[in-house]
C-alpha cells in the first residue's frame, strides 16, 4: 500500500476524530531515514491480522545496563513513569542492574555495545509474562560493523529491545528526558510488532539522525495508536491523552502536551 492508501484505510470509529489533526509524512530529506531505508508501511488491517494479543502478557520490564548517573537514573524512573501512562497503566518494573563486564569483548567496539548480542541476551531471559523487555544503557550502541550507530534497536518477534541514553545530551534537561522517552516507547512500541509509519508524522517514523529524531511528536498517529489499543486489549483514550499531557506539562515539554491536548479536546 501507499503512503496515501495507508492514511485513507478504515479504522474502529473511536480513532476517527483524531484524524483531522494527523500531519499526512513529509518527504525525506538527503540523508533521513527513508531516504536511506525504502519502506512500504504496515496497515492496520495487516497488523490486526498477523499479531494476535496474548493476554497473559501484561508485564513490561526495563534492565539497566552497566553504570549510571544520578540525574540519568532520574530520567529512567521518570520514562517508566511516562510508560506506565502509555501502555496503558499496565505494570512497568526495572529490573537489577546487569554489569558492563557481562559483554564479551566479540560484542564491544570501542565505546560501544553490539545492539544483536543485546537482544539475544534479552530473548533468554524475558520472564514468561512480559509484554516486552527492554535493555537501557548510557553506552553507545551499534547493530552492525558497517552501522555507525543506532539510538536503539528491538525485535519485532521476541519482544526484546535496547536503547541508549548516550546521545540524548545533557542529563536533567527537559530535551535529554524527551528523547530518552521517545527511544523507550518507539522502540517498546516496535517490540509488540508494530512497524515504522511511512504514511503521517508519528512517534514510529524511522529517524536515521539526531535532527530527524527530534522533529518527531510523541503522539502515535491515528493508525499506530489503533494498532497500540488492540496490543493492550483496548484504550481509554480520553484518560489516556489528559495522563499524557499532564506528565508532559509537568517536566518542560510543552509542544507534546499541547499536542495531546488537542487530542483529549477532539475526542
Amino acid at each position: 500500500m501507499t503512503a496515501a492508501d495507508l492514511r485513507t484505510e478504515p479504522l474502529p470509529p473511536q480513532f476517527a476524530p483524531l484524524l483531522p489533526l494527523a500531519q499526512p509524512k513529509l518527504p525525506p530529506g538527503a540523508g533521513d531515514w527513508l531516504a536511506v531505508h525504502p519502506e512500504p508501511g504496515q496497515s492496520y488491517a495487516e497488523y490486526v491480522r498477523e499479531h494476535p494479543r496474548d493476554p497473559r502478557r501484561r508485564t513490561v520490564y526495563l534492565r539497566p545496563l552497566g553504570d549510571f548517573t544520578p540525574a540519568q537514573r532520574e530520567a529512567i524512573a521518570r520514562t517508566a513513569d511516562y510508560l506506565r501512562i502509555y501502555f496503558g497503566g499496565l505494570p512497568v518494573n526495572v529490573l537489577p542492574d546487569q554489569p558492563l563486564t557481562s559483554v564479551p569483548p566479540a560484542a564491544r567496539r570501542r565505546d560501544q555495545i553490539l545492539t544483536t548480542w543485546v537482544l539475544d541476551q534479552l530473548a533468554r531471559q524475558r520472564p514468561d509474562d512480559a509484554l516486552a523487555l527492554i535493555a537501557l544503557t548510557a553506552v553507545d550502541l551499534y547493530p552492525d560493523p558497517s552501522w555507525n550507530f543506532v539510538f536503539g534497536q528491538a525485535s519485532l518477534t521476541e519482544r526484546v529491545g535496547v536503547w541508549s541514553l548516550w546521545r540524548n545530551g545533557t542529563p536533567g534537561s527537559a530535551e535529554y528526558l524527551r528523547r530518552t522517552i521517545m527511544t523507550a516507547a518507539h522502540e517498546l512500541t516496535h517490540m509488540l510488532g508494530v512497524q515504522h509509519c511511512t504514511a503521517w508524522e508519528c512517534l514510529m517514523n524511522g529517524s536515521n539522525h539526531q535532527a530527524e529524531k527530534d522533529a518527531r511528536p510523541l503522539a502515535l498517529c491515528p493508525h499506530d495508536l489503533a494498532k497500540l489499543c488492540i496490543a493492550l486489549g483496548g484504550c481509554d483514550l480520553r484518560d489516556r491523552f489528559s495522563r499524557l499531557a499532564r506528565f508532559c506539562r509537568a517536566h518542560g515539554l510543552a509542544a507534546d502536551a499541547a499536542r495531546f491536548e488537542k487530542e483529549l479536546a477532539a475526542l
